[in-house]
């Protein structure tokens, strides 16, 4: 009998709760990810930010990054400055690695929904040359059948490749199934999985357990020698959820403010590096760290 692979089940939900976020009272802030690389690598944070800002005043600013890449989804609304503007549905990955200062600007009354994830770099790749990719929605692959539309943004899936350059090996997936849909679609067993709940419910795996909206959903891993499936069916309002998938580093990381590094020493050093003015601002990298697909 043909060995059909490992069946993606969910080993752990959690309901992040909306908290206060900072950029005021009109920002609300879930921390879907955080405080948990031993079980997430390489996925160190994802935090879904809403904005509904309802007066005039600038929000945000410059700051800095360094060691790791951003990944950020664009759900709702604009966001970005005048060298570039995110738009709904754009995606982003910006890699800090040596380190980069970027500006996050909400100018005048907004409604915003961003998913931004912190990203592990590979430990050669740790202070690399930064670079952005831009991935525009329109631009993004597609495939649509039997009730599901599948936007890829990173890696491979269903079919689809997107452009997008990997220092880890990554998958981004933002799926919308119809009422009662069903999507079957092959995974690498050693990539550490999770799903995210935009909208609806859904139904993961053979054992059928349930996620809904706001939920995350981890998934059963294997290894790199093995097949495995991601089998969802959706719920009698349809669904929307977000893949993200990605090859674990086992390594371990020192986290601070915005910095990422190996070891509690390099931290100073980026500290100091950023108040020198030694870290590019992201709108100066030259066109050969600049990517727009």
């Amino acid at each position: 009998m043909e060995n059909q692979g490992l069946i993606r089940n969910i080993v752990s939900i959690k309901t992040p709760p909306a908290q206060p976020g900072f950029l005021g009272p009109d920002h609300t802030a879930r921390a879907v990810i955080y405080h948990e690389f031993e079980h997430s690598d390489p996925f160190i944070l994802l935090m879904d930010d809403f904005l509904d800002k309802k007066d005039d005043e600038p929000v945000g600013g410059p700051h800095p990054h360094a060691g790791f890449e951003t990944v950020s989804l664009l759900l709702e609304g604009e966001i970005g400055d005048e060298t570039h503007m995110m738009k709904q549905g754009d995606f982003q990955i910006m890699t800090a690695g040596s380190g980069i200062v970027h500006t996050e600007t909400i100018e005048g009354r907004s409604r915003m929904r961003l998913l931004q994830m912190w990203l592990n770099l590979p430990k050669a790749d740790r202070w690399t040359a930064p670079r952005v990719q831009d991935l525009s929605f329109e631009n993004a692959p597609v495939s649509e059948k039997k009730g599901v539309k599948t936007v890829l943004y990173s890696g491979a899936f269903a079919g689809l490749h997107s452009p997008v350059k990997n220092h880890v090996p990554l998958i981004v997936a933002d799926i919308r199934l119809q009422p009662g849909a069903k999507l079957t679609e092959s995974l690498p067993a050693s990539y550490n999985a999770f799903l995210y709940v935009i909208e609806g419910d859904v139904m993961v795996g053979d054992e059928g357990k349930m996620l809904t909206a706001n939920q995350i959903g981890w998934l059963s891993r294997g290894s790199a020698r093995e097949a495995s499936e991601l089998t969802l069916a959706a719920g009698a309002e349809g669904a929307r959820v977000v893949l993200y998938a990605g090859e674990p580093q086992h390594d371990e990381i020192v986290s601070h403010g915005p910095f990422i590094s190996d070891h509690q020493e390099e931290i100073k050093e980026l500290y100091s590096d950023f108040r020198h003015g030694k870290m590019r601002h992201v709108s100066t990298l030259p066109e050969g760290q600049r990517f727009s697909y």
